[in-house]
């Protein structure tokens, strides 16, 4: 934790940050890992029980992974997270699919995977490692990103005896070193975290010789790649009755999205979708400026962030600062009402801070919006990694199919309802990744990671909260106490007890 901050440059108030982002999830990730490959040891399955398995009016087949055991039921109440399988899957070819690498013979060969790591949050190399170790069936090479490459010792820590086995092996340096990892010819497959750019010139080098390449089809790097390329992240507001506490809950809720990690995450809110029509729009919109420029300040530690910002920032007429504009700092940032028939820069490439556009879409009622931003965010917005929805319970029992309907719609990846889709990359069960079916050139990457109940053809992963949570969640940027319960929710999922979970539940209350 102190290197981390160190390297942020931040101080106590954001270790919560590394606790939950770095440590938790991936203690979290291990204990849904170790419990399907023990239950696969013991009785031969993958532990989904036939009460987790539904099918899709459609014929899609869905299964229910989180919660994941009794703890779970207490931590995230009313959190509900499923697995949508490619839709070629039939019901009755279900149990083909669960954990092949271990349950069927002949189905991988042996192989070496090279993972290329993020900068931006710890548990990103360490996560897609234990990925290609127990999910692939690859032994591994590590290539850390210099922004983090302060966790590659810890790393080998951890990892100790399997380096010491020979499974994992660690390198360190810049692009050019992991150019020569993914090039070597021991290595089999590669993952890459990172940008479009970065697996283009992976795959077809550098330059005018590299787009020439790329033109024509001719890859340089001839072997299976997986990656995760990021995303301008939707969050979709569906106009209700919300009442003042859920104006305030859920601005803290949507300021999370923007500023956790300072807005250095691929699946911040990038572009927040509301009715014209609604009538607490500017309320919320209120709250929203009110919890934002209320934060702390904080170093902009993420390479290029103040020259993204200011290009971002000097993209629009309407904009708002909201904290400290100043060397080093990255002001959380609205650019408000862009316009949504545009080919703005807001809709084509990430920030990747805290910039945040704002867009307002017509409709006759809820439906009628709720299915011209599902459009709009399909077609409009690039990549296709993580999109979110929130709606309150009236609204949604008043949509009833016409809701489901539209979560099948979006072409995401990872869909949360109200529900940040950080918690499909941190439950450890779901999966994490773009949507297969890319419609505009690479998406959001090819693959997936995580996958803690070994689902071998998964589409999607699905994860709805309630619309108000109580107490408030120890990762909202505004919990008073959150270094003290993150560290405690990474102690008790390293090793769940009852003491430690009352001693989490404990310091969440206090926030």
């Amino acid at each position: 934790m102190e290197a981390a901050l160190r390297a942020k440059g931040a101080d106590r108030r954001f270790a919560g940050e590394d606790w939950v982002a770095t440590v938790g999830i991936q203690a979290r990730t291990i204990r849904a890992l170790l419990a399907t490959l023990e239950s696969i040891r013991d009785t031969g399955r993958v532990p989904i029980r036939s009460g987790d398995v539904s099918v899709r009016p459609d014929g899609q087949v869905v299964v229910r992974v989180n919660p994941m055991d009794q703890w779970d039921r207490v931590l995230f109440p009313g959190w509900v997270g499923e697995i949508w399988l490619d839709p070629e899957v039939g019901i009755d070819d279900l149990d083909d699919h669960l954990g092949s690498f271990y349950t069927k013979a002949g189905v991988a060969e042996p192989g070496v995977g090279a993972v290329l790591g993020a900068g931006n949050v710890g548990s990103i190399a360490p996560l897609d490692a234990l990925h290609k170790l127990f999910v692939d069936g690859t032994t591994v090479i590590v290539k850390f990103n210099p922004v983090n490459e302060y966790i590659g010792p810890i790393f080998e820590e951890v990892f100790g005896d399997l380096i010491e086995e020979g499974f994992v092996r660690t390198a360190y340096g810049g692009s050019e070193v992991g150019f020569a990892v993914a090039h070597h010819p021991l290595v089999t497959e590669v993952h890459l975290t990172g940008s479009a750019r970065t697996l283009e010139a992976l795959v077809y080098g550098m330059g005018p010789d590299g787009a020439a390449r790329r033109a024509a089809g001719q890859r340089l790097l001839d072997k299976p790649v997986t990656s995760e390329l990021g995303n301008v992240t939707p969050v979709i507001v569906v106009p209700g009755p919300w009442r003042d506490r859920d104006l305030r809950f859920q601005a803290e809720h949507l300021a999370t999205h923007s500023k956790q990690n300072d807005g250095f995450t691929c699946n911040a809110a990038q572009v927040l979708v509301l009715h014209d029509g609604w009538e607490l729009k500017e309320p919320f919109l209120r709250e929203l400026r009110r919890v934002l420029g209320r934060l702390p300040a904080r170093p902009a530690y993420y390479p290029g962030a103040e020259e993204r910002w200011r290009r971002f920032a000097d993209s629009h007429r309407e904009v708002e600062y909201l904290g400290p504009v100043g060397p080093g700092q990255v002001p959380a940032t609205l650019l408000l009402r862009v316009d949504p028939d545009s080919d703005h820069l807001a809709f084509r490439e990430e920030s990747f801070c805290a910039v945040t556009a704002t867009v307002e879409l017509g409709g006759d009622d809820a439906a009628g919006f709720l299915q011209r931003a599902v459009e709009f965010s399909n077609d409009r917005l690039s990549g296709d990694l993580s999109a979110s929805v929130l709606v309150d319970p009236a609204t949604a029992a008043e949509l009833g199919d016409r809701l489901d309907a539209a979560i099948a719609g979006l072409r995401y990846g990872a869909t949360g309802i109200n529900v940040w889709t950080a918690a499909s990359y941190g439950l450890g069960t779901a999966i994490w990744g773009g949507y297969p079916d890319h419609t505009d050139g690479t998406g959001s990457g090819s693959g997936f990671v995580h996958n803690g109940r070994l689902v071998d053809r998964p589409q999607r992963s699905v994860v709805a909260a309630p619309f108000r949570q109580f107490p408030k969640p120890a990762w909202f940027v505004t919990h008073r106490n959150a270094t003290r319960a993150l560290r405690r929710f990474a102690e008790f999922e390293a090793k769940p007890g009852l003491v430690r979970l009352l001693r989490t539940a404990a310091a969440v209350l206090r926030g």
